[in-house]
């Protein structure tokens, strides 16, 4: 299974992501974790994302393609892989089709998350972190028994920054501007299957296998 996990911020693709690799015996590739092993190691791709980075600049497609290219490439995706967080907009996703057909080794799926933006507002606004022991917790979907007080350490709950309620508006107008249009892409391939993402992990997960299985049979 060659796949591609897109939904918003909050839709829990990083959550499904686990899930749906382990269930296909799949690597679960994030940029995230291609930019920290990249750093990490000191190629040169990743002393050149440095630094942008270094710089409070946005690391460009160029690069993140290249490190995605180069993560393609490894040993461990002879079962396929799913791809989290790339492509991002359409440029990249054309970048992606091109390095698949030059190993003629295709996307089989891209699997779309679909969460009503409110709810996402909701899940993510509504999240806390301790202070001291970095637990999360909460107010409406895992609230602690004391408000503001972690369970666990007793140390003080707050709100990050991005959790908040204008910072997360600004985070769905950009994924509206920069990643939804690769859902418009993906529909004309005929790739795109769309799932509701509300529900339990447990639920969504099964909903996820059974639309991909039923598109794969």
């Amino acid at each position: 299974m060659r796949l591609v996990l897109v939904g918003p911020p909050g839709a829990g693709k990083g959550t499904q992501a686990q899930f749906l690799a382990s269930h296909y015996s799949i690597p679960h590739i994030s940029t995230g974790d291609i930019f920290r092993a990249n750093l990490k190691q000191g190629t040169p791709l990743g002393v050149e994302a440095k630094g942008f980075m270094d710089r409070g600049e946005l690391v460009p497609d160029s690069v993140t393609n290249e490190m995605v290219r180069d993560r393609l490439t490894h040993d461990d995706l002879g079962n396929g892989f799913l791809l989290d967080g790339f492509p991002r907009n359409v440029a990249q996703a054309q970048v992606l089709r091109a390095i698949l057909s030059e190993k003629n080794t295709p996307l089989d799926a891209v699997l779309e998350l679909a969460v009503e933006s409110a709810e996402i507002v909701l899940r993510l606004s509504g999240r806390r972190v301790c202070r001291d022991c970095g637990k999360g917790a909460h107010i409406e979907f895992e609230r602690p028994a004391k408000d503001g007080i972690c369970d666990s350490c007793q140390g003080e709950l707050y709100q990050r920054e991005d959790d908040k309620e204008e910072v997360i508006s600004r985070r769905l107008e950009v994924y509206q501007e920069q990643t939804a249009p690769i859902v418009d892409f993906y529909r004309i391939e005929g790739l795109l299957i769309t799932i509701s993402a509300t529900g339990s992990v447990a639920d969504i997960t099964e909903r996820a296998i059974k639309a991909l299985n039923r598109a794969h049979q």
